[in-house]
């Protein structure tokens, strides 16, 4: 599988990116086939020359499992590409890109050559080892949610067969619906959750039939209607059909493809192939009523495909529900009265009428209502079907752009390696067809934030009190809570989005060519992004300042609120700090591109200073610094606290005289009428004095002749 380096390896170069500080990525020698849906290239160890490795090219927007990167590094499991390490490197487009390093596959994939497997060699060389990792990964508490014909590889006949690597997308999130169970292949590709082992035991299973007929079943089947064939009829039975395996493997399969995970061999029990046909369960065909029911567009046979038309589509359910046409139904047609009593009795819709009709309390009655009806599905809320475990992922995936504008839960392509043997991942990775929502990226985020606001998914897991794993969802669901209604840029979806999904990447504009995924990545890619767009206004975006807030400390995290100080406005000056900080702590070098950005703003940064010939003393000096690309000594300019206090005794000391003068001015401007009054009536007084005296005069003239 693996092409021979076409050079020796030589001591790593300074300007190369090691992933770790250890593995070169060499994307010039592509593995196809190797990464079961996602590109592969080969890889070298520097430290010891060691070649047989690949890098697996994670997408973007679809996260690595952190929780099995932490577990898997250095375990050593056989028959397993565990990982050996994560991280980011250039890719063949010039970007960078994360890649997660593991072992070469020793051969082709088994969808390479399908044929007709005997039944000696599927039990010896498939179940037995596929089995035994099964085992491991459970006794870690974690499944592996990718055995598929395209990423399960062989080193040739009479060797067993290894599992490809897992660990590059959430689970499942390149699995055919044919290679899953309804209830986890009825969700998008990004809401399927690390389920359970049982899970892999059933895509083990429907991998041994695809081996056993040397094709897949169904083949040129559409991804939602396998789904509703599956629901419809029975996994065994949609998937077996008029196909005929070996009775031993037959009997095996029937209880891998169990509905019930409970009833499904445990892979301890599948070292045994002959202790597990033995435990053979009871699989029952769905209760069929005469009649079906009509819910929107699809017809409804029994209780099962019922619950997936009111999750599917919520509007005509909901009115089904609220006008007793679902519990007529179950009555007069399926004969279950009990069933209709307890729906009618926990959901409190009556003939006629209904309870509260808030959005939310309507979700809550739907979500209600089909685990009622089906006990296996996933939850539903909104129009959205997910497990609970898959929140993060999904604001993840509803961060990539090019998520089409009306992207709904029938739409959504996801590209992958479309291999030989029928329903790989390079179909429409879809779930069922939801006909009547059409939700844009947007709408489902604010769905999702409905959703953990009302803490629906701990009402969801009351439901289901017999499974142990959902009493985690009930201490998370407050912190979740909290984080979501934090006002500013420190909370809300972005902030969710990046606190569930530690190894995700900053999805800020911007940042498309960078894989910021620590906080240490973050300042020489702001920097690269100032360097090509210096006018953009914000270089902390609600995506970077959440992006911060999830990963820093709360000291990061306060820093991230102020900058919400000033509503409906971007506060260089609150960047500038935050900027600072950041340089301090993760990238103590000059960054003059910053520092370049930082001068273009001089005069805003300079509004909080009232004294002109203090503004013009420091835009100078700020220029020359801003030069330097050390921001801490800019902040340290502006938040100069002397300064600062002197510059507010000069404002107030100027505010004071001000006062003075227009107090003077006023006072002047309100005596004007009366001196004019005095002034008048003095001006009479002198005049009729002068008038007196000059008259006297004349009297005197006159007496004296």
């Amino acid at each position: 599988m693996l092409p021979p380096p076409t050079k020796p390896p030589a001591a790593a170069q300074p300007s190369e990116a090691l992933v770790a500080g250890q593995f070169w990525v060499d994307i010039s020698r592509p593995l196809p086939g190797a990464g079961g849906g996602l590109p592969a290239f080969a890889v070298i160890d520097r430290r010891d020359g060691q070649a047989a490795l690949m890098a697996v090219q994670v997408r973007r927007h679809l996260p690595v499992r952190a929780q099995a990167l932490q577990s898997l590094v250095g375990a050593g499991i056989d028959g397993l590409l565990a990982p050996l390490a994560y991280g980011a490197a250039p890719a063949p487009g010039g970007e960078e890109a994360g890649f997660l390093i593991c072992q070469a596959p020793p051969g082709p994939s088994l969808a390479a050559a399908l044929r007709p497997w005997p039944e000696p060699e599927l039990l010896a060389f498939v179940l037995r080892p596929a089995a035994r990792v099964l085992d491991q990964l459970g006794r870690r508490g974690l499944t592996h949610r990718a055995i598929r014909a395209d990423n399960v590889f062989r080193a040739g006949p009479g060797h067993p067969v290894l599992l490809g690597c897992a660990w590059a997308t959430p689970p499942a999130a390149l699995q055919p619906a044919l290679a899953e169970p309804p209830y986890v292949s009825v969700c998008l590709p990004s809401r399927r959750g690390d389920g359970t082992i049982a899970d892999d035991v059933y895509a083990l299973g429907v991998l041994m039939l695809v081996l056993a007929l040397g094709r897949a079943p169904l083949a040129g089947v559409a991804e939602a209607e396998i789904t509703h064939q599956k629901l419809d009829q029975g996994s065994y039975t949609a998937l077996i059909g008029d196909h005929r395996p070996g009775s031993f493997v037959a009997d095996l399969l029937r209880g891998m493809l169990a509905e019930d995970p409970e009833h499904r061999p445990p892979p301890s029990l599948l070292l045994d192939p002959a202790a597990a046909r033995s435990r053979r369960i009871a699989s029952r065909p769905p209760t069929r009523a005469p009649r079906p029911i009509q819910v929107g567009d699809q017809v409804c046979w029994h209780p099962r495909t019922l619950a997936h038309a009111l999750a599917t589509q919520p509007r005509p359910g909901l009115e089904a529900l609220k006008s007793s046409a679902v519990g007529q139904w179950l009555r007069r047609d399926l004969g279950d009265g009990a069933l209709a009593v307890r729906l009618e009795e926990r959901l409190g819709f009556h003939a006629g009428g209904a309870g509260d009709d808030t959005p939310d309390a309507e979700a809550l009655s739907l979500m209600r209502a089909v685990e009622m009806l089906d006990p296996l599905a996933p939850m539903c809320w909104g129009g959205l079907i997910l497990w609970p475990d898959a929140i993060g992922t999904s604001l993840a995936a509803m961060q990539d752009p090019a998520v089409l504008t009306n992207a709904n839960q029938t739409g959504v392509k996801q590209p992958g390696a479309n291999q030989p043997g029928a329903n790989q991942p390079g179909a429409n990775q879809t779930g069922a067809n939801l006909t009547g929502v059409n939700l844009t990226g947007g709408e489902q985020a604010s769905r999702i934030a409905r959703l953990v606001a009302a803490e629906a998914h701990v009402a969801w897991a009351g439901l289901r009190p017999d499974r142990p794993e959902m009493r985690l969802l009930r201490q998370d669901a407050r912190q979740l809570r909290a984080l979501l209604q934090l006002s500013g840029p420190s909370g809300g979806v972005l902030r969710l989005t990046y606190q569930l999904n530690p190894l995700l990447p900053c999805t800020s504009p911007g940042l498309e060519l960078r894989w910021v995924a620590r906080l240490a990545d973050l300042m020489p890619a702001l920097e690269a992004a100032a360097r090509r767009d210096r006018a953009q206004a914000s270089l902390i975006t609600p995506a970077v300042a959440a992006f911060i807030a999830a990963r820093g400390d709360r000291a990061l995290e306060a820093a991230v609120a102020r900058l919400a100080d000033t509503p409906g406005a971007v506060d260089p000056l609150a960047q500038l700090r935050l900027l600072a900080q950041l340089q301090a702590r993760y990238h103590p070098k000059p960054l003059p591109a910053l520092g370049a950005w930082v001068t273009e703003r001089t005069d805003a940064l300079l509004t909080g200073w009232h004294s002109r010939p203090r503004r013009a003393l420091l835009r100078p000096r700020l220029g020359e610094l801003a030069t330097s690309g050390e921001l801490a000594t800019l902040v340290a300019l502006l938040d100069d606290s002397q300064a600062r206090r002197t510059d507010e005794r000069e404002r107030q000391l100027a505010a004071r005289n001000l006062g003075w003068i227009d107090a003077t001015l006023e006072g002047i401007a309100i005596g004007g009428p009366v001196r004019a009054e005095r002034a008048r009536r003095l001006g009479q007084e002198v005049a009729a004095g002068i008038g007196l005296t000059a008259l006297v005069m004349l009297l005197l003239i006159a007496a004296l002749g």
